[in-house]
């Protein structure tokens, strides 16, 4: 019987689950073209099914990066207008993109507000509720519908690659990390978590500071972010996630994103140390959006971010302070939120 290639009925189905690149022996890449457009697919279907986002009400939600894209794509495929409160990460480019899909686009940049940028982005979207009675609100960093909707991700890495010892990804919302180990734990699997941060994220207890890697980290404490979950922490440098990214394409030919650079700089460590384990690695986006930034010398050595002097191994630490410059790691051995964390 000749093998058919699945037919799909838009973009945002083709594009929701991910492939599968064996890196290493012991070593595999769950690669998404657009990560996001899975949990926005689940939580607007989710809601149009009960009854919480009846046919044409509009959506309105924070984002400055892959998510907006995502909801943006689902928006216009349910029809749903679509506003997106954002900050100057958002490049011109991706404005474009989302404009072409019919999203309006509101920019905010008081980075010194309460709670940093995403705290600005968060006081505008609020206000943009009450001007607006009976707008959706996906709310991404708090919806379990974030994390549940990496089960079938999670069933297709039980499937394809058998049994995971370890899975390490970036961590933002916390939905992806979070949902695919929650989801292999569930089904058995006795499996090490680590979370790929960056210096300038509050999430594993560091103070709230510049971040030039976006797209991970976090000003704010996410409700989806479950602190219990999580085994181990790498905290990677923008020149360090740039390099990384950079090298994966010139010798896997793998086109992503600063967030799959730095999630794989942890996993392969932990891959090459461990051989007798295997470890699986997220990927969250391609690198189309960054083909002016990451993958150009110019930007980076204009940056400072050019050639980063990494060692072979990242700076052990005890407790989130006493950062090496570029990659550092603490075992978080499935702790509790650091006390001043706060969830919005």
């Amino acid at each position: 019987m000749k093998q058919q290639t699945p037919l799909f009925d838009s973009m945002v189905e083709a594009m929701a689950m991910p492939r599968f690149v064996r890196l290493r022996p012991n070593l595999y890449a769950v690669v998404f073209s657009l990560m996001k457009i899975l949990p926005a697919k689940h939580m607007v279907e989710q809601a149009r099914a009960d009854g919480r986002l009846s046919p044409g009400t509009p959506v309105l939600e924070t984002s400055s990066g892959t998510f907006a894209l995502g909801l943006a794509m689902v928006c216009r495929r349910w029809g749903h207008p679509l506003t997106i409160v954002g900050d100057p990460a958002i490049d011109p480019a991706l404005r474009v993109r989302l404009e072409m899909l019919g999203t309006r686009v509101e920019i905010v940049d008081d980075f010194d507000a309460p709670g940093g940028i995403q705290g600005a982005r968060l006081a505008r979207l609020e206000e943009l509720r009450r001007e607006q009675p009976g707008v959706f609100v996906p709310g991404q960093y708090d919806n379990p519908g974030n994390p549940a909707s990496y089960l079938p991700v999670a069933e297709l890495v039980a499937g394809t690659v058998g049994r995971v010892d370890r899975l390490v990804g970036p961590v933002g919302s916390g939905g992806s990390s979070g949902g695919i180990a929650g989801a292999l734990r569930m089904f058995g699997e006795e499996l090490e978590l680590v979370g790929v941060d960056t210096p300038g994220s509050v999430l594993f207890g560091l103070e709230n500071g510049p971040r030039p890697l976006r797209g991970l980290g976090n000003s704010l404490y996410p409700g989806n972010v479950v602190h219990r979950s999580y085994d181990e922490v790498h905290w990677v440098s923008a020149a360090a996630a740039f390099h990384t990214t950079r090298h994966l394409f010139a010798e896997r030919g793998v086109f992503a994103g600063p967030t799959s650079g730095a999630a794989l700089l942890a996993a392969d460590w932990h891959a090459r140390r461990s051989p007798e384990e295997t470890t699986v690695v997220v990927f969250p986006d391609d690198g189309y959006r960054y083909q002016d930034t990451v993958y150009s010398e110019d930007w980076l050595r204009d940056q400072g971010h050019w050639a980063p002097d990494l060692a072979d191994d990242p700076l052990l630490v005890r407790k989130p302070c006493g950062l090496d410059p570029h990659w550092t790691r603490m075992r978080w051995d499935r702790r509790p939120a650091p006390r001043h964390a706060v969830a919005r």
